[in-house]
């Protein structure tokens, strides 16, 4: 038997149990006996190992929220448990209202709402439906860990006329134990960013090589000391940590290998292409990434976080005020993510500084020096093209103060020029061009 079909077999199992628990509240409803009827007992499936078992084992989820989870699983896999919330009235479908649900235009099941989770969680005493309402808070763990989707309803409709929907996330997680892999898009403005290169590529000064090693340590090291050391009441959740520096220094580099070498993705949000002129919408566009995210063992990072953690601007006008407003948001949800957040910023001076109080870790990315970038020039080019006897890399170090971004982009156009040659030689001739052009780009003189 395949591991699809023994998680199959097993969420029979749970299915089973949602059915006996819905035959015994519709009992309850019809008979008026309310807590008259044994509750049926879950199945004993959390140490089958299976992809829903151990869904349900990594978020610790209580009975009930068990129930809610496969309510909202059973359109998915098992629709026909639910019809006997059906009442057939002249060949039409429709539900007592007591029920809850949604009838669709497109799917001939029943669609359990929040109204539909109360019954089954609290049966027909309204005192217990709304104490068992507490489950669906945003800040329970249903919606926390991304597990129900937030569904909106209309400004007409009560607000448990909700539709009960499982993420994909979950869904995904329950049925084939895989995670979803994430593009960029509209909702979720975020690329994953990832390095053939190595940690031994790094050319960091010895500082920065120390400051990243706190990162890697907390990584790897994090967990233990919040619960094994019981140091949870006094550290805050997640770690937050700043990198700045000129252009070009590894930053972007240093947190893709970060996350490569205590094997956590890296999400990469690009602020200065995310700030929106519209009013709301940033705070929309970043709500999906900390949602996504916060179920997650990844590490976020926040690149040109000077386009929305600069100085806050005096408020003269209302855009000044939302954006101060949006400011302050993302303030609160890095403070509050779970995740490892890093931001990366040109310049320390343009952040605010009740903003760089909140740091764990604060990482400057200095300019390489001489040494630092002949390793970088040594490092660059490949064994598979040659360079002139004319190239003195220890010279063009020496004289010429270009960071590793600017050293890569040298190699690539001398590399193009060669190739466009027919040929894998490159001349010094180029390699003094490359170098012009790059610095006049950046407004510097050769």
């Amino acid at each position: 038997m395949t591991d699809i079909e023994r998680n199959g077999d097993v969420i029979e199992l749970e299915m089973q149990w949602l059915q006996s628990v819905i035959k015994n509240r519709i009992n309850e409803y019809f008979q008026n006996s309310d807590g008259r009827h044994p509750e049926p007992l879950p199945p004993d499936i959390l140490e089958s190992g299976t992809y829903y078992a151990e869904f349900l084992n990594k978020h610790e989820l209580s009975e009930d929220e068990r129930k809610v989870v496969l309510l909202a699983l059973a359109p998915e896999v098992k629709p026909e448990i639910l019809d006997v919330f059906f009442v057939h009235d002249n060949m039409d479908k429709r539900s007592f209202a007591e029920f809850g649900g949604i009838i669709s235009k497109t799917f001939t099941g029943f669609l359990p709402t929040l109204k539909t989770a109360y019954f089954i969680l609290g049966g027909i005493s309204l005192g217990k439906q709304i104490r068992c309402a507490k489950v669906f808070e945003k800040g329970q763990k249903l919606f926390r860990e991304n597990i129900l989707k937030e569904i909106t309803v209309t400004e007409t409709d009560p607000g448990i006329n909700k539709n009960l929907c499982l993420s994909d996330e979950a869904i995904n997680a329950m049925l084939t134990g895989k995670d979803i892999e994430y593009e960029y898009s509209y909702d979720f403005p975020a690329n994953k960013l990832e390095t053939e290169q190595d940690w031994d590529d790094l050319v960091l000064s010895e500082s920065t090589f120390q400051s990243l090693k706190e990162l890697i340590a907390w990584s790897t090291h994090g967990h233990k000391l919040v619960n094994e050391l019981n140091m949870g009441k006094n550290i805050q959740a997640g770690y937050r940590a700043l990198f700045y520096g000129p252009s070009g220094t590894g930053k972007t580099m240093s947190a893709a290998l970060v996350g490569k070498k205590v094997g956590k993705p890296v999400y990469r949000i690009d602020l200065s292409q995310l700030v929106s002129k519209y009013i709301g919408e940033t705070e929309k566009n970043l709500e999906r990434i900390f949602k996504v995210s916060g179920s997650r063992d990844w590490i976020l990072f926040f690149d040109e976080a000077d386009a929305l953690f600069g100085k806050r601007t005096s408020v003269n006008s209302s855009n000044d005020r939302f954006a101060n407003q949006e400011t302050a948001y993302l303030l609160q949800r890095i403070e509050t993510c779970k995740n490892m957040v890093i931001l990366a910023s040109n310049l320390k001076k343009n952040m605010d500084e009740a903003f760089t109080r909140r740091f764990q870790s604060i990482v400057y990315f200095p300019a390489p020096k001489k040494d630092e970038r002949l390793q970088l020039w040594t490092n660059v080019f490949t064994n598979e093209v040659v360079l002139d006897d004319a190239i003195d890399l220890a010279k063009i170090s020496e004289k010429y103060d270009l960071s590793g971004g600017s050293i890569v982009n040298v190699a690539r156009y001398v590399s193009l020029m060669a190739l466009s040659r027919d040929t894998v030689f490159i001349t010094q001739k180029d390699l003094l061009d490359g170098i012009q052009r790059e610095l006049t780009k950046h407004g510097r003189t050769p």
